[in-house]
């Protein structure tokens, strides 16, 4: 197997689907993880799931992917614009992260124009919907295979 790639989602994600549909789309966490599953196979890629609504817990898993995983995919919510604590973690691991949103933030009220993981990631897809994640995928491969 290739690369293993951990796809985190942070606060509120578990209600994709039903949550403001007009913001996030109709397509729910589970219908994302299996567009995931499927790219992955075509990729050579293995992942890895995990959403919390805990800051805490999403640190921890920043935190145990060093060794284990060779790239995160972040969905933070909303502590992107929130979580110093989040970025100091992704700091603090040589794992490279992605920054992923549904909703193209800069076009979204002020205070989510500003992300604290924007400063340690590699990169940020966002504005996309469900779409996303397959992209963030392929940059994340990419970007792995040029540090080889």
């Amino acid at each position: 197997m290739g690369h293993k790639i951990l796809i985190m989602n942070g606060p509120n994600l578990n209600l994709l689907g039903t949550r403001q549909p007009e913001v996030y789309g109709a397509t729910t966490l589970a219908d994302i993880e299996a567009l995931c599953a499927a790219k992955a196979e075509t990729i050579d890629v293995s992942l890895t799931f995990m959403q919390s609504n805990h800051e805490g817990e999403l640190i921890d898993a920043i935190h145990a992917a060093s060794g284990t995983q060779d790239g995160i995919i972040l969905n933070a919510g909303a502590y992107t614009h929130t979580s110093v604590a989040l970025m100091d973690a992704i700091g603090s691991v040589t794992v490279p992260v992605l920054e992923l949103h549904l909703s193209n933030i800069h076009q979204r009220e002020v205070f989510r124009h500003h992300s604290y993981i924007s400063k340690v990631a590699i990169g940020m897809i966002c504005g996309f919907g469900a779409a996303g994640y397959p992209l963030a995928m392929d940059a994340m491969t990419s970007y792995l295979g040029a540090q080889t």
